[in-house]
């Protein structure tokens, strides 16, 4: 029996030869993607094993592959024809709300070159939920490492759920370790580094921060990362940033930017509940916060207004300081209340791609 890289490499082959033709989904599933199932284990002439066109209910659009173990369903398969659009929506909509109802935790989407899998019980947004994409005809992509997980013995040895687990730690770690080197640093931060480093103040430690840029390096994420804030950064290393003028900056990404890419339609109404406590603001066209008639430069500017005017001043009788991207909230596409530097961290995953 071939290996899983041999495998690969005849499917290549194919999707080179197929590019341009009318390659509809019969045929994509029939030449790229049952090769690829069965070299992973699964018996696909065994349909209590591999379930073609399954329905979860019977008024549902049927899926087109289920992989089942012990009669219990493991993962769900949505095909599509071969250089099909995957970043349509619906198709992954579609796919996870089914997965919902049959408590099924694993869902593809594949045109038998690309392949994407999500995890449907992760508890975030649609788009956060993805956990791996490669495309078989970019070998550099490691493809058989990805669909590797998706063989047999993986799914029943949970070996995928093991590897989501640590990246999914992996990336709310990450995530949280980027908010302490944000553009205006975490308060809490810049204090720690001032008690270890002598003869500094808290401007030239955040300045300096400033100038740094930060890169983490967690082994386990995925080859390819995902659309929106699951992005690979690398670590172990700390490097003088370029001067700001230059554009080049990882963390120096403004209200004002996110509003000319398009991923925030000023003026957009910001708030902030704390225990009793509400206060609204709004984010303008200019890339200012405007808050209690007072115009602001900089999210944090205004949260840190906003704070003091819930707790009262610190200790020194100055303005609390906070991180604005976390303090202030937006109500996102799907209605939920979510901290706006989730729109930050769009915008960088996007300049990734």
């Amino acid at each position: 029996m071939a290996t899983l890289r041999e495998a690969l490499d005849h499917v290549r082959t194919r999707i080179e030869r197929y590019r341009g033709l009318p390659v509809n989904e019969q045929n994509t599933k029939a030449s790229l993607i049952e090769p690829v199932l069965r070299v992973l284990g699964w018996d696909t002439e065994d349909f209590e094993e591999v379930h073609r066109e399954y329905k979860p209910k019977s008024a549902d659009k049927p899926v087109d592959y289920v992989l089942f173990l012990m009669r219990s369903p493991r993962a769900f398969i949505e095909a599509k024809a071969l250089g099909q659009d995957l970043d349509d929506r619906r198709w992954a909509n579609q796919i996870m709300g089914y997965a919902s109802v049959a408590g099924v935790e694993w869902i593809v989407l594949t045109d038998g070159d690309e392949y994407r899998i999500y995890n449907s019980h992760a508890a975030v947004p649609v788009e956060e939920k993805l956990f791996r994409r490669i495309r078989v005809s970019n070998d550099s992509e490691k493809p058989e490492e990805t669909l590797s997980l998706l063989a047999r013995e993986s799914i029943q040895k949970d070996e995928i759920g093991t590897l989501w687990q640590a990246y999914f730690i992996d990336w709310r770690v990450r995530t949280a370790v980027e908010h302490l080197f944000a553009q205006e640093p975490d308060p809490a931060l810049v204090n720690l580094i001032a008690q270890r480093v002598r003869n500094l103040s808290e401007d030239d430690i955040t300045a300096s921060l400033g100038r740094a840029q930060l890169r983490f390096d967690f082994p386990i994420a995925p080859s390819i990362p995902p659309a929106d804030i699951l992005r690979t950064v690398m670590v172990s290393q700390v490097e003088q940033r370029v001067p700001a003028s230059s554009g080049k900056r990882w963390f120096g990404i403004s209200p004002l930017q996110l509003i000319e890419a398009g991923l925030i339609k000023a003026p957009l109404h910001l708030e902030h509940v704390r225990g009793d406590h509400r206060v609204l603001a709004q984010l303008e066209t200019n890339g200012k916060i405007t808050w209690q008639g007072v115009e602001y430069t900089s999210l944090s500017a205004a949260g840190g207004a906003a704070l003091t005017s819930i707790i009262g001043h610190n200790a020194k009788g100055g303005s609390r300081a906070t991180d604005g991207w976390e303090f202030w909230c937006f109500r996102d596409g799907d209605g939920s209340l979510k901290a706006i530097n989730i729109l930050r961290q769009r915008y960088l995953a996007a300049s990734k791609e």
